[in-house]
């Protein structure tokens, strides 16, 4: 296989308004072949994104040099800029245009004219199954779709180099396994593909993989290659007996142990050194419980080096007390969903839906995009009133006292929501007071949570300028302001790396442990395997209620005798679809 990028000694540093320089690539080499797929993989501001835009042209480096299909990006872009399509990580196409008129713009600006462009439209609307949608504002489809027609504008005049930034962010398992898809077609035909990544399923159907941390690459190899390294030091406790989640910080805090998630009915733990096993008495798992050897994944290695996500206890949780639900509310139906229904004109997006939640419960709402599962999450905070049935939090019906309710919950959205033209500090400020705190006490907590945030360095900096790791602190801080009996959280952790994720984690699971109840939406399956419960919702209906494990199991098949939750989405989803 020829080169086609290679980067040698490259540095790009960014200067300040107050004269600091950041540096976000720090003397990187890297080569990268024709026809493959490149997964670029790192933790927020690791360097992916500033990358991809020296690859594209869109920087000049400040040191080092890179050459794309033999030319300089920067110097040469005229002559490289039909060879490379670059999709960048924010939907970058125009919301008030429909699809034909989004497609019609690309292939003007890169020069796409008569017979080749109705070619291509034919060709391009077929690959992404959007020849049905033609008509409809861009702003109007799903995340799935919004990503597929991004990918349709990057592919106009038929790049030799695809340059992908966080395509999967937002995008549910059916319609990012579609992406993959079609881009393993692509690169099938000679394409080379570089595709920047934080969920590290995505990165093992990569041809090679560059792990990178502040700026630096930390591994370049093969996925099967770098995961070998952690062959030995990744175990299963089965057979759990009690709580799961105190038996994970019970873990957290072994000596031998760098890493720890929940796995459905399991804890999967990394261990420092091949071979060398925590106490299992010590974790107090029950006299059933058993150490089993797994296969390691991608995102041990990740976590292993980048030094371990050892989160054990949760500072948030300690200060809140326990939940002490009035004696008037049903321990066993927190929150409930009694026929909801909602109805856009003729459109039914969430059609009868029912269930409940139990106190201290992390109860997981799953569905694919467009699927009726933003409405129902809207309507059970309140966000949305119901055309019919009932959402209930604490035996109050949000349709007939939804400030009351309200009162009694903390709400983070899917797409970060607080005032990005505030500091951090006045965001606190602001929500703190939302939420009726006042004088002494809105002090101490605000600085509460400043102190379990470690939000001190970011105070003065504007909100919508801080990482994305940070702003989702931050986002949690307001929300848990007035100590809320309920939480809910909408895709919370989308776009975040494995360790920001476990960071997050920490501080839901100690939530729960207190009694507060919590429900939470995700496109990410791992982390539905740390929900106690999963509702599927597809086409407005309720199709799957149980375990993790329950719905893994009700998908096993000769084929498949061990499935995935992704799997389990999957089967699921399109099971429903046959009926």
């Amino acid at each position: 296989m020829s080169v086609a990028i290679e980067a040698q000694n490259l540095t790009k540093q960014f200067q300040g308004q107050t004269g600091q320089s950041t540096i976000a690539l720090n003397g990187i080499s890297v080569v990268v072949q024709h026809g493959s797929i490149t997964g670029l993989v790192g933790p927020d501001g690791a360097g992916k994104t500033t990358l991809l835009r020296l690859m594209a042209g869109l920087l000049q480096p400040t040191i080092g040099n890179i050459r794309v299909l033999g030319m300089e990006p920067f110097k040469d872009g005229d002559q490289l800029r039909i060879d490379i399509g670059y999709m960048p990580q924010k939907f970058g196409l125009y919301e008030d245009l429909s699809v034909i008129e989004n497609l019609n713009l690309y292939a003007d600006l890169r020069n796409v004219l008569g017979t080749e462009r109705e070619r291509l439209f034919a060709q391009l609307l077929a690959f992404t199954d959007l020849a049905r949608f033609t008509k409809r504002y861009a702003g109007k489809l799903s995340g799935g779709m919004k990503q597929k027609l991004g990918l349709a504008c990057t592919l106009l005049g038929t790049p030799k180099i695809l340059l992908l930034d966080e395509p999967g962010v937002g995008v549910d398992p059916i319609s990012r396994r579609e992406l993959w898809r079609m881009v393993r077609e692509l690169a099938g035909g000679g394409m080379t593909v570089l595709w920047s990544t934080s969920y590290l399923d995505e990165a093992e159907l990569c041809d090679s993989v560059c792990l990178m941390s502040q700026g630096q690459i930390v591994a370049n190899d093969t996925p099967s290659a770098i995961k070998s390294i952690m062959q030995g030091r990744c175990l299963h406790i089965t057979n759990i007996g009690g709580n799961r989640r105190n038996v994970l910080m019970r873990a957290l805090q072994a000596p031998e142990v760098i890493d720890g998630v929940i796995q459905g009915a399991n804890v999967r733990l990394v261990t420092s050194i091949a071979g060398q096993h925590p106490n299992l008495a010590s974790l107090n798992a029950g006299h059933a419980s058993k150490l089993v050897e797994t296969e390691p994944r991608l995102e041990d290695t990740f976590i292993s080096l980048l030094g371990g996500a050892q989160y054990a206890e949760s500072a948030l949780a300690a200060t809140i007390p326990d939940v002490v639900l009035p004696s008037s509310v049903d321990p066993n139906s927190v929150i409930e969903a009694r026929q909801l229904t909602k109805k856009f004109g003729d459109f039914t997006a969430t059609d009868c839906v029912s269930f409940s939640v139990k106190k201290g419960e992390i109860f997981g709402l799953l569905g694919p995009n467009g699927a009726g599962k933003s409405t129902t999450f809207k309507m059970k905070c309140g966000l949305l009133k119901p055309t019919s049935g009932q959402a209930l939090v604490m035996g109050i019906d949000l349709k007939k006292s939804p400030s009351e309710a309200r009162q009694r919950l903390g709400y983070m959205a899917q797409k970060f929501s607080l005032y990005g033209q505030l500091s951090v500090k006045n965001n606190l400020i602001f929500f703190s007071g939302i939420y009726g705190l006042t004088g002494d006490r809105q002090k101490n907590k605000i600085q509460q949570m400043i102190d379990v945030f470690a939000l001190g360095p970011f105070l003065d900096m504007y909100s919508g300028q801080l990482p994305l790791g940070i702003k989702q602190r931050l986002a949690l801080a307001c929300a848990m302001m007035h100590n809320p009996e309920l939480l809910f959280l909408d895709e919370p952790t989308s776009g975040v790396d494995p360790i920001a994720r476990r960071e997050f984690w920490s501080h839901i699971n100690g939530l729960a442990n207190k009694g507060v109840t919590i429900m939470v939406t995700t496109h990410f399956m791992d982390e539905a395997e740390y929900c106690d419960r999963i509702a599927l919702v597809y086409r407005g209906r309720l199709i799957a209620l149980g375990t993790p494990d329950d719905l893994k199991k009700s998908v096993i098949s000769n084929d498949n005798p061990n499935p995935t939750m992704e799997d389990a989405f999957i089967k699921l989803v399109k099971g429903a679809d046959d009926e």
